[in-house]
């Protein structure tokens, strides 16, 4: 499954904070089930365009991964769940919601599962 949030924060403060994202990105797949397998990396950007600012994190999991883009000046987050297991997609929205205290958001889930395994010929 992989989940996917794009959404507006009401807090620039959070969306430009490296302590409070690597903390999440710590603690956050034990409380949806996932393994972490890497210490969060979390850093900051800064583009050609002063308005492209922001902090970008992400950390391994024996599952897949989970990123966090954050977009500064305009307070636009960009958030992906991804695991190879299923996961409640519902609680972490809202988890997301409430950690980027996210006022407008769009998701999207993708089930990224085959249904069978392919042939060796098939795949080649």
């Amino acid at each position: 499954m992989h989940l996917i949030i794009d959404g507006y924060s009401s807090n620039q403060e959070i969306l430009q904070d490296e302590d409070s994202l690597r903390d999440w990105l710590e603690s956050y797949p034990s409380e949806i089930g996932m393994t972490r397998i890497s210490a969060p990396l979390v850093l900051r950007y800064t583009g050609d365009k002063l308005e492209d600012w922001g902090i970008s994190g992400f950390v391994f999991l024996a599952e897949s991964h989970i990123s966090v883009h954050t977009f500064v000046e305009p307070c636009y987050v960009n958030i992906d769940v991804f695991s190879c297991k299923d996961f409640d997609t519902e609680r972490s929205v809202k988890d997301c919601q409430d950690k980027f205290q996210l006022v407008r958001l769009r998701t999207q889930v993708l089930d990224r599962e085959w249904a069978e395994k392919p042939s060796t010929a098939a795949s080649s």
